[in-house]
């Protein structure tokens, strides 16, 4: 009789130790009126449970690492196309980082809420440890937060984590039609005329500003970067990555074992498309050798509208790359004013390589950056609404480089003297830069 009363009140305890248990769950749920479950997003948002209000100092830097030194933040951007999230670009370690934290910081109250990050790194990698990344967290309801901290923990204090300004809330109208990203400057480069040349060729085509994520470059090239953001068509964004991370000029691990491919190119050009999301109709994806040139169009605007026309719903339009060997030149356009200047002059090469039908030719873009999601170099990873290969007839990529293929013969070339349509203009344009910067 006694034993069984034993297994009684066992039983009864740990019933009541359930109920208890349940009791507590449910009063918690009841603590937290700004619970936020999403279908895309299973995370909660929550109060901060010590009260804490908005303090931490503001980031300055491009690049900030994080106490980890394994996550790297560049910047936030409201993105309400799907859900009302702050995505924030950055760079992690692809298996280290497993779980981040945004501290949103709502306003007038000041109070903070924390809220579970999606770690989202991009597909294009290239067997780099480090790799482009979004950490995208949902906002708190009834709160439009203007900076953000991200944390390794849920837990902490908010006085020792940099905070980051959250971009693009504000809506506005379009301030320019194209804008060229070009990304990223490094090797003290000093290729100074081709420069100036594509600048010039980029402003004849229709574009306003010309956003250059910078690593180093030579003092000539700092004067004439000088000389453009005086003029108000540049902006300069600093990328001293390998401040962080062991960098490779190369776009594949298996060719050069570092941390990063390409000075961290594809952060780059993320951030750079989220930057001019709510400034520019269009964003124009391609190196500082390289333009796209309008076969049929005299312009950009009269290209675009015509490709838009044509191929309703696309936001993504590629150019196919065509290469222009600065081996082979012609006496044409032998300018001596020019010949004193670092760089190659473009317009005396207008041989073109012919393609080659089993060998990738990688494409460059022209994008409406609200329709990108992520981007790659060559095409886009995520995107709203389709993509369209632009035919060789309506444009292509004039890329002014080193062969690739160097054994081709002179009379194998392809003459295409497209380029020079705009030599006056050109030619006019670029002895006012190196007349004001030389």
């Amino acid at each position: 009789m006694i034993h069984c009363g034993k297994k009684h009140i066992f039983a009864v305890v740990v019933c009541i130790l359930i109920f208890a248990s349940i009791l507590i769950c449910h009063w918690k749920d009841l603590q937290l009126p700004n619970t936020v479950t999403r279908k895309i997003f299973p995370q909660a948002i929550t109060a901060s449970p010590s009260g804490q209000l908005c303090r931490g100092k503001v980031a300055n830097s491009t690049i900030t690492p994080l106490k980890d030194k394994k996550t790297f933040i560049i910047s936030p951007y409201f993105d309400d196309r799907e859900s009302k999230v702050t995505r924030v670009i950055g760079i992690v370690h692809h298996e280290d980082v497993k779980q981040l934290y945004c501290w949103f910081c709502c306003e007038p109250h000041g109070k903070i809420y924390v809220s579970n990050a999606q770690i989202d790194v991009h597909s294009d990698r290239f067997g780099f440890p480090y790799g482009a990344a979004d950490i995208v967290c949902l906002e708190p309801e009834n709160c439009d937060p203007t900076h953000v901290s991200i944390h390794q923990s849920a837990h902490g204090n908010i006085d020792q984590l940099p905070k980051f300004e959250i971009k693009n809330r504000k809506v506005e109208p379009f301030s320019v039609d194209f804008t060229v990203c070009i990304s990223t400057m490094f090797g003290n480069y000093n290729n100074v005329l081709q420069f100036i040349q594509s600048m010039e060729m980029y402003k004849i085509l229709g574009a306003q500003k010309v956003v250059i994520y910078k690593n180093n470059c030579s003092q000539l090239m700092e004067k004439v970067l000088k000389f453009y953001i005086e003029e108000g068509t540049v902006e300069i964004i600093p990328w001293p990555i390998n401040s962080h991370l062991r960098v490779s000029s190369k776009w594949h691990f298996s060719m050069d074992a570092k941390d990063i491919g390409y000075y961290g190119q594809i952060t780059a050009l993320n951030d750079c498309i989220y930057r001019n999301m709510q400034r520019s109709k269009f964003v124009v994806l391609n190196d500082a050798d390289e333009i796209i040139l309008p076969l049929k169009h005299p312009n950009w605007k009269t290209m675009m509208s015509s490709l838009q026309e044509k191929n309703p719903g696309t936001g993504i339009f590629l150019f196919e790359n065509r290469i222009f060997p600065e081996t082979v030149s012609t006496h044409m356009f032998n300018i001596s004013a020019w010949n004193a200047v670092p760089g190659v002059n473009i317009l005396q090469h207008i041989h073109r390589e012919p393609d080659r039908k089993y060998v990738f030719n990688p494409s460059k873009m022209i994008v409406d950056p609200q329709k990108v999601i992520q981007t790659s170099v060559h095409s886009v990873l995520r995107a709203y609404g389709n993509s369209v290969n632009v035919p060789m007839d309506v444009a292509l990529i004039y890329h002014c480089r080193e062969p690739l293929q160097r054994d081709l013969p002179r009379e194998s070339l392809i003459r295409d003297t497209t380029l020079w349509r705009y030599n006056l203009s050109l030619v006019m344009n670029v002895n006012k830069v190196l007349s004001q910067t030389l």
